[in-house]
């Protein structure tokens, strides 16, 4: 039985993905699975610099990282190459972001904006799709719009996914979640700021939403 295993939404809580990829290398008990992080790795929370390094210093032997993009991600992008985006990104969390780095958007590393840069969109595998935010599902896979997948938001109780594929999504955050339903999980319980952090596990073999959950739990924002 191969797993796979989704972090969602970190927003510069390096303290939770370290935590959650140690929980993950244990879980998986040295077996070979998929780690699937699906974006926003920056702004909001204190660490986004860490988080980067974290993310790019790799995972466990024996566990493979499929890193996503998420919209956070794009903004803090075309903040630091287009000065006239800086103000929104600010407004969005970026203030956070951009203090990890020292608060000068110029000691932002090349590696570090090429990486978020670089960032793939989507991950398919034989029964579930993994994306930040979501997918339009009168649309083929390979025609959604970037903006779909970075920044949609399901109607309130949406059952479906993607056809017979389950889609496995962050973005529009649940306290109180993970969300499931039938045809989709949504895993975004904003850790950031409750410190509690939902990674869903799911079987390669066996398709619909996860089968167990790793909780990681770490202080709330500001304390």
């Amino acid at each position: 039985m191969g797993l796979t295993y989704v972090i969602p939404d970190i927003h510069g809580r390096c303290d939770l993905l370290s935590a959650g990829l140690a929980e993950i290398a244990a879980h998986s008990g040295g077996k070979p699975a998929i780690i699937v992080t699906i974006g926003d790795y920056v702004d909001k929370g204190p660490q986004s610099k860490q988080v980067i390094d974290r993310m790019l210093s790799g995972v466990a032997d024996g566990l493979s990282l499929i890193a996503l993009k998420g919209n956070h991600d794009a903004m803090m992008v075309e903040a630091l190459r287009d000065p006239s985006k800086m103000a929104m990104w600010i407004a969005k969390g970026g203030d956070a972001a951009l203090e990890s780095y020292g608060g000068d958007p110029l000691a932002v590393p090349q590696s570090h904006i090429a990486w978020l840069d670089e960032l793939r969109l989507m991950h398919v595998d034989n029964h579930r799709v993994y994306v930040h935010a979501g997918v339009d599902p009168g649309i083929p896979l390979d025609q959604q719009s970037e903006a779909t997948l970075l920044c949609k938001r399901y109607p309130k109780g949406f059952p479906s996914g993607f056809g017979e594929f389950h889609v496995v999504h962050g973005h529009d955050n649940s306290p109180d979640g993970p969300l499931l339903y039938e045809g989709r999980s949504n895993l975004d319980t904003l850790a950031w700021r409750t410190g509690r952090l939902v990674i869903g596990v799911f079987d390669d073999d066996k398709p619909g939403g996860p089968v167990d959950f790793i909780v990681v739990r770490r202080a709330p924002a500001g304390q």
